[in-house]
């Protein structure tokens, strides 16, 4: 594709040689000649000095300098750097087409509901009165168990379970192995001290446009739901436990872990490996960091670290303090040797 149209398609400023083809895209340290990139971030600067690329995004009045000796790298100056890439991304590699029809190995109920041009892959199963919309594609070897409902142009892929009665939106994407649906862990002890399960007699439902990566499970309530709303994106291997509820465009990264009836708010960030114990809120447009613990609630508007999670602030001071620890435990020390010392020559006297 020409730089030209590429840019045309973006809305950018061109600055240099629009007519060269630019085939695919890269990372600013590793393109090379055919790839476009973008840099949007300070800590890679230096890469814009040394990159192969043959085009990059940069934002309007970023600097364009580049070492000696190296080919011209073509500009295209743009309001959302990142953004933009991704866009050119989806335009250099466009999404895959599924043609209508189902595969002869595939096993569909008499009773299942398929819309029009779905797509059912190889060695799928979809049993009684499962429902799937217009346009969706089922990858090879997925479950739709009774009474599972997909929404139009959703796409799922190899290995997901459906469990009874999950309800799925449109425009839902869920990657190998996802699990919707699933039990949820409830248990009670009996006198003898042996567990008792609880029937989870409750449902899934996912809203429009989520996304969920490889490995992860939202399991079904007790009783009632469990609830992913509308724009959400959830990472590898997260949980989201029984009765549930993650409010809109939320992002929940890697290994995230959800207790039964945690409530996470819309616009929210729970980044790698947080855990929330059940029971508790986490408000509206709140930020936790990287392995942070929640025992109780969250205030709106948060942006908390550590374990107990904590306002970031107060968490840096008490990190920086910590590494402090071992010479103020000397200084404490010497201080207790100088009091006793002290003590000694008074009873002395």
């Amino acid at each position: 594709m020409k730089l030209r149209e590429l840019a045309e398609r973006l809305n950018c400023r061109v600055e240099g040689d629009s007519e060269i083809e630019i085939s695919s895209g890269g990372g600013i340290e590793k393109a090379r000649s055919g790839q476009i990139t973008f840099l949007d971030k300070a800590h890679y600067k230096a890469a814009l000095l040394t990159t192969r690329a043959s085009a990059i995004l940069l934002a309007e009045n970023y600097p364009s300098k580049r070492d000696a000796g190296l080919p011209p790298i073509t500009i295209l100056r743009s309001a959302n750097p990142r953004l933009d890439f991704t866009r050119a991304l989806e335009i250099l590699y466009p999404a895959q087409v599924y043609p209508p029809g189902i595969h002869p190995t595939a096993i569909v109920s008499k009773s299942a509901k398929l819309g029009k041009d779905v797509h059912v892959g190889p060695y799928c199963f979809i049993d009684d009165g499962a429902e799937v919309g217009p346009r969706t594609v089922l990858h090879s070897f997925v479950t739709l168990y009774r009474g599972a409902r997909i929404g139009a142009d959703s796409l799922l892929h190899s290995q997901v379970v459906l469990r009874e009665n999950s309800i799925i939106g449109e425009r839902v994407i869920l990657q190998s192995g996802v699990v919707i649906g699933g039990d949820g862990f409830g248990f009670v002890t009996q006198p003898d001290g042996t567990w008792r399960k609880t029937p989870q007699t409750g449902v899934a439902i996912l809203e429009d446009d989520v996304e969920i990566q490889a490995n992860s499970c939202v399991d079904r309530a007790t009783v009632g739901e469990t609830r992913v709303r509308r724009g959400t994106k959830i990472d590898d291997l997260v949980l989201v436990g029984h009765a549930c509820e993650v409010g809109e465009d939320t992002v929940l990264c890697g290994q995230v872990g959800l207790a039964g009836t945690t409530q996470v708010g819309k616009h929210c960030i729970l980044a790698g490996q947080v855990g929330a114990g059940g029971h508790l809120r986490v408000g509206d447009g709140s930020t936790i960091t990287a392995q942070s613990g929640i025992p109780g609630d969250i205030p709106p508007g948060s942006f908390y670290s550590g374990y107990p999670a904590m306002d970031n602030k107060l968490w840096l001071k008490c990190m920086a303090a910590i590494k402090n620890l071992p010479d103020l435990f000397k200084t404490v020390r010497r201080l207790r040797a100088e009091m006793d010392q002290l003590n000694t020559q008074a009873k002395g006297r």
